[in-house]
């Protein structure tokens, strides 16, 4: 039995924790959607981790290097598979593809599988208003010709106008003629409607984030940028950053000895291409002539740094509308694309170069500080400027993650209820999910962690003591569960007489 003055202590600290979580619970109930943090989630298509960030000292990618700086970064995240539809479908529903039933792009989820809950449509759920723009879900049969509409989004998606032309004839060739070829650097005025699709994807988002900006409801954004999925269709200035000198072949372009034939994926959506037909490259394993192979890799890269200015303008505009502060910032792709490694060519095998994805989270006063009034985390960075600096990782994981873990962490980051995970099997429940939550790779800034707490649990501050032998601490949970995150209480730590307790009152 604890001595009397630590029990007439202990009793007064549960007397006053009790009314504390009232108070604040009644508050949080208030501004569940008020405080909320917004989410803008960023998808690119067919995007390798071939970026400044990722340690490649060729390709400029310095705005999305700048959202890295700021950001916790995974270095080994990888997709389900490496397909558009798949992926997709995988990691925006939370369940691997031999859950979601689709390995191509012919079938409909809801329909073939089950009728499973989306990240956007959880969200939604919750408050949200749910907005989608460009190529976020694929487009056609596997997302029922809507892109999941209307569970997904509060009203329909956006796509540009000018993506009806990406693969019709609009490269300029050497005769002087348009083709429908696979590099296809263009002069933004001569195409179609004066623009690119991407373009008016960056457009479309800052519009909406604008709007956003008023309302009182918090918002989630996806926005899917086309490039560098083939065509290599970009402003042809970009190839200015990449001279054919300075590009190399893969490290190791031979198809490997005694590779099965399964392993290996001959490139069809590649041979397509008036171009590439015109090599007249054998069937299935090439090779693909070396001094094309380098203007393949010139153009990826020159897409690559195309996207990234877009990002840049996408990002600078929620710094300018002064939402940096309460907006969470995902950036990752669907798969990788191969550039030559064993002799391959763009995506549909499961080498590393085909799967690995980049994939980085930023989330105000958590991966950075909170921006000061007049201060830009995300100034736009012009990637011909020369004097533009490699911005290092803000925090990096090497831990092994995939793409179906996106789910329980951006709902556990914005304060959400993680979902459950799915049994085994799981095609009559409708929300749960299959990947573990990342959340605990996240630490706050300045935290100290306490010893006798279990692993994730960190200190924010003292706020209680009676005479030096009890504390309270107000804390944030990081669990290695699928919690939800942040869950808020109150610890007492109790120490005195050689007696030492924890009391920990939920709210």
């Amino acid at each position: 039995m604890p001595p009397p003055r630590t029990s007439r202590c202990l009793l007064l600290l549960g007397l006053v924790l009790g009314s504390v979580c009232v108070t604040l619970g009644s508050q949080a109930q208030a501004s569940s959607t008020t405080d909320a943090l917004n989410v803008l989630l960023i998808i690119v298509d067919d995007l390798r981790p071939s970026l400044g960030c990722y340690g490649d000292k060729l390709v400029r990618s310095p705005n999305i290097d700048q959202l890295a700086s700021h950001s916790l970064l995974f270095q080994n995240a990888f997709a389900q598979q490496a397909v558009c539809a798949p992926s997709r479908v995988s990691f925006l529903t939370g369940r691997r593809p031999d859950t979601t039933r689709l390995y191509d792009f012919n079938s409909y989820w809801r329909v073939h599988a089950g009728n499973f809950s989306t990240i956007p449509q959880y969200f939604k759920d919750n408050g949200y208003v749910t907005m989608s723009v460009g190529k976020v879900f694929h487009p056609g049969i596997s997302s029922n010709h809507s892109d999941d509409s209307p569970y997904s989004w509060s009203f329909p998606p956006y796509h540009p106008s000018s993506e009806k032309y990406e693969n019709t004839k609009t490269c300029r060739g050497p005769d002087g003629e348009l083709h429908a070829n696979l590099l296809c650097p263009v002069d933004v005025v001569d195409v179609p409607e004066g623009t690119l699709p991407d373009k008016q994807s960056t457009e479309e988002a800052i519009r909406l984030l604008e709007k956003m900006k008023t309302s009182a409801s918090p918002f989630f954004l996806a926005v899917g940028y086309h490039k560098p999925h083939i065509p290599f269709r970009y402003p042809k200035e970009f190839q200015k950053l990449y001279p054919l000198e300075n590009i190399t072949l893969a490290p190791d372009p031979e198809v490997p000895d005694g590779l099965p034939p399964v392993a290996y994926n001959p490139w069809m959506d590649i041979r397509q291409r008036e171009d590439v037909q015109a090599l007249n490259i054998s069937v299935p394993y090439g090779p693909i002539p070396v001094d094309f192979q380098r203007k393949i890799r010139q153009s990826y890269f020159a897409s690559v740094s195309y996207l990234d200015t877009q990002v840049g303008h996408l990002l600078s505009a929620l710094d300018d509308l002064q939402l940096a502060n309460s907006t969470i910032v995902a950036f990752t792709s669907d798969h990788g694309w191969a550039l030559g490694e064993h002799g391959e060519w763009a995506k549909y095998s499961n080498f590393d170069v085909a799967t690995r994805v980049p994939l980085m989270f930023y989330v105000p006063g958590r991966t950075a500080s909170l921006p000061e009034a007049d201060e830009k985390l995300f100034p736009y960075v012009d990637p011909f400027h020369s004097a533009s600096e490699l911005m290092e990782p803000g925090r990096q994981s090497m831990d092994l993650v995939e793409l179906v873990s996106l789910f329980p962490t951006l709902a556990g980051l914005a304060g959400l209820q993680v979902p459950p995970r799915c049994p085994v099997p799981s095609f009559h429940v409708e929300l749960c999910r299959e990947g573990k939550s990342l959340l605990k790779h996240f630490r706050f800034h300045g935290l100290e962690e306490d010893p006798y707490l279990p692993d994730g649990v960190l200190l924010l501050s003292s706020k209680l003591e009676c005479n030096g032998t009890i504390s309270a601490h107000h804390n944030l949970h990081l669990p290695d569960s699928s919690d939800s995150f942040p869950s808020v209480y109150w610890v007492a730590g109790i120490t005195g007489m050689g007696h030492h307790a924890l009391l920990i009152l939920y709210f």
